[in-house]
């Protein structure tokens, strides 16, 4: 039996959970899954620049389990440019260490800690909101999450 994986921890969630090539059907695409801590692994690596000891330690895991996320990541990555697939962003055992917000009347994004749960948009004081670490399935349990580890 394997060992159950490490948590790993996520700055915020996506923008953009899902991408495909222009002008093609989604129903004639193969689909690729790029799961959480794979954007994640992507987001420090390559946009953040951070080496591996750094990342790694920002997402609580260990340096040479980022550099094996980090290589599927990029193949996965790969793989949508190069052969024109769809990529979806889901899935994988992690937990968000922030949330973004986006109000769906006047599309203002707001970033919330979880610790303080917003009610209305703080631009056009609408109740029409998107919680994006909640279409993911998180919130409540990364809020617990923080509080044990005392961030």
């Amino acid at each position: 039996m394997t060992r159950p994986k490490k948590e790993r921890m996520v700055y915020r969630p996506p923008l953009y959970a899902e991408f495909k090539p222009v002008g093609i059907f989604r129903r004639n695409l193969k689909r690729i899954q790029l799961s959480l801590d794979e954007y994640e692994a992507i987001r420090l690596a390559d946009l953040q620049g951070l080496d591996h000891a750094e990342a790694a330690e920002e997402m609580e895991i260990s340096r040479s389990t980022f550099t094996r996320l980090i290589e599927k990541a990029r193949a996965k990555l790969a793989e949508f440019i190069i052969e024109g697939r769809e990529l979806v962003i889901s899935g994988g055992t992690i937990h968000f260490r922030g949330n973004l917000i986006r109000c769906l009347d006047c599309g203002h994004l707001f970033k919330n800690d979880f610790d303080h749960p917003v009610i209305s948009c703080p631009a056009c004081e609408s109740t029409n909101l998107l919680d994006l670490a909640g279409g993911f399935g998180h919130g409540n349990c990364c809020s617990l999450k923080r509080r044990r580890r005392g961030r």
